[in-house]
């Protein structure tokens, strides 16, 4: 059953950390509700949902990996349930794994069709389950690709990095097959601090991190607050703006 009110809603998923977990408390913060998804993390989407009530909106935690098709859809369907609509989706469920990207055959099949299943296939299924609600409230889809889908530097593991690609090119797919009622962009952040790049660099973290920044217009590297304040102003403000891509790097691709 619906709500009593006609508040917006959001769903955002994996929204127990990062990227996922800052976007849902911006979301909350401009007046929307939000459906916090995740796959493991169940006490980072209870905190992921406190912040989202101290905003003063509601939330609706639901565990779910976006690679299960009949997850997904039982996902989209407690959403109706609940808020009976949906005006913005965010994409931000994402894998990797730490693999240096010289070790071809350290690359297992395993870890290469796990992260396509997860950054790509679920970037599908969730959106296409999502399209009907989305169409009816004439709302946004916003993916998280990353700078590595379309400057890949060496650094990220192949998989990875050519999952990213598939997100690019999927955002401009769905895009047109989704107008005119939904727009779908994606932005691409580059490196990000906080545990994603801590894991990924490990011990090089910190001087790595530092050497980014020296190397970015903006002399630092993003927060998962920025990538945030893209996407939901994506989601608030560019209403006329469908397939593109927004890098979200401090200026670092336009000098490197």
């Amino acid at each position: 059953m619906a709500m009593a009110d006609e508040a917006r809603v959001a769903l955002v998923t994996g929204a127990s950390s990062g990227m996922g977990q800052a976007t849902a408390e911006r979301l909350a913060r401009h007046g929307f509700d939000v459906v916090v998804n995740y796959a493991r993390r169940a006490e980072g989407a209870r905190e992921t949902a406190a912040r989202v009530e101290a905003a003063g909106r509601r939330a609706l935690v639901v565990p779910c990996d976006v690679s299960d098709e009949g997850c997904v859809r039982a996902m989209v369907e407690r959403c109706r349930e609940t808020f009976g609509r949906l005006d913005a989706l965010v994409n931000a469920a994402g894998t990797t794994v730490k693999q240096p990207p010289d070790d071809l055959e350290g690359t297992t099949m395993e870890a290469w069709d796990r992260i396509f299943a997860v950054n790509v296939k679920g970037t599908f299924l969730v959106t296409r389950a999502a399209a009907p609600l989305l169409r009816a409230s004439r709302g946004s889809v916003v993916n998280l690709g990353s700078l590595a889908g379309i400057r890949p530097t060496g650094v990220q593991p192949h998989a990875y990095a050519a999952s990213k690609g598939a997100v690019a090119t999927l955002t401009r797919t769905l895009a047109a097959a989704l107008a005119p009622e939904v727009r779908v962009n994606a932005v691409l952040p580059g490196w990000v601090m906080g545990t994603w790049m801590e894991e990924q660099l490990g011990e090089n973290y910190g001087w790595l991190m530092e050497r980014r920044a020296k190397a970015t217009p903006l002399k630092r590297v993003a927060s998962n607050q920025d990538v945030a304040e893209v996407v939901v102003t994506i989601v608030e403000h560019l209403h006329f703006v469908t397939g593109h891509l927004f890098p979200v790097d401090g200026g670092y691709s336009i000098v490197t």
